[in-house]
């Protein structure tokens, strides 16, 4: 187990540090530009990348059995944040999804992702066999999610929204639930984002010009369009660090959701590939991690925020290669930005207490039989 945690702290410090020089390269041009220095932007977000590795550190040495006593209070609390922000948050682009505490611009959606995996993880540990019952277990849990999702969808922030709707529903399913709840549920889901979607303006917007760009072959917008000649350009090992040439105002804030492009056009294909494979390494240590865990629910714990961090990378890369309608999901560990990139790092300590904590276990009871 003690392998398995070194490797997922390395995993984690690589990603961040990879993030941070993604981010200086990819925003240097803007940075000038804007703000008549090069480091401005790059200052930002090392600052974040300190604080989330300082947290990451605090969450590690917490004994995540504390999660299951105040999980109920946190997402009480988070719901009245949420409110909040829907009600009183300056609306950016249209959007009120983040709050001004004037050293960070803080985003509740992404802190109440992770806490509601924490509650559901609880919650579905509570109920045991009651959670294949609809009226007994399953429509408890699903309120919460059903909650959530709802306040992240008004804001509006639909992409997010969707994301809480299916890590839910995964740690339902990992946790027992019945298939024919879990499948009425998500088609119920997918009625009520379309409807949604059709409602607000710039969801419709983006998903109409995504179909229109499968049935033309045109790229879905400008940005799309700037990733893929970034990812082409980069071919196979890349045009090397600190050259991109998209990242000369040429793609939109390459920095930050569309990093990836950029990732792709200096570290070429190869480069791509390895990220992508090293979230999927991290997702199955994860999954490692989770069965040796010694209760319920630590095990269910560790898959949600895995399978969040796991989701997110995915969805990312599928909206810069064009795969998917644009969204604003980040790239985790490596976009720019303060929320996110400390919120998956809080995750990821997490996920090396839960480990540590089994270990530990383990330790005590070779002990007691000895």
């Amino acid at each position: 187990m003690k392998g398995l945690v070194k490797i997922l702290i390395v995993l984690v410090v690589a990603f961040m540090l990879l993030g941070a020089i993604m981010v200086f390269t990819a925003s240097g041009t803007y940075s000038v530009t804007k703000f008549n220095n090069i480091y401005y932007l790059f200052k930002s977000h090392l600052w974040k990348v300190i604080a989330a590795g300082f947290l990451f550190i605090v969450f590690a040495n917490i004994p995540y059995d504390y999660y299951r006593k105040y999980s109920k209070p946190l997402l009480l609390g988070i719901i009245v944040v949420l409110i909040g922000t829907f009600l009183f948050a300056p609306k950016v682009k249209g959007a009120a999804r983040w709050i001004d505490l004037g050293f960070i611009q803080f985003q509740p959606s992404e802190a109440a992702k992770l806490i509601l995996i924490m509650h559901l993880a609880m919650m579905i540990d509570k109920f045991d066999e009651k959670i294949t019952d609809f009226k007994e277990g399953f429509v408890f849990t699903l309120i919460w999610i059903v909650i959530i999702s709802f306040l992240v969808l008004i804001q509006p922030n639909v992409s997010t929204s969707l994301i809480i709707a299916a890590t839910g529903l995964a740690l339902l399913y990992i946790g027992g639930a019945r298939i024919k709840h879990i499948s009425f549920t998500f088609l119920t889901a997918v009625g009520f984002a379309s409807v949604a979607i059709a409602i607000l303006k710039h969801a419709r917007e983006r998903v109409l010009s995504y179909f229109q760009s499968l049935i033309t072959g045109n790229d879905i917008n400008t940005q799309v369009t700037q990733a893929k000649i970034a990812l082409g350009s980069g071919g196979w090992l890349g045009i090397g660090l600190g050259h991109s040439r998209q990242s000369d105002l040429f793609l939109p804030e390459s920095y930050g959701d569309f990093i990836f492009s950029i990732l792709g056009e200096e570290l070429g294909l190869a480069g791509t590939i390895t990220v992508l494979f090293a979230y999927l390494f991290l997702f199955a240590i994860c999954l490692v991690i989770a069965k040796k865990s010694q209760d319920k629910f630590g095990q269910l714990l560790v898959f949600g925020l895995g399978f969040n961090i796991l989701l997110s990378a995915f969805i990312n890369a599928g909206v810069v290669t064009g795969l998917l309608p644009t969204t604003g999901i980040t790239l985790p560990f490596i976009s720019f930005g303060g929320t996110s990139i400390i919120l998956f790092a809080v995750s990821a300590g997490i996920i090396v207490n839960v480990a540590l904590e089994s270990f530990k276990t383990e330790e005590l009871k070779i002990a007691q039989v000895g």
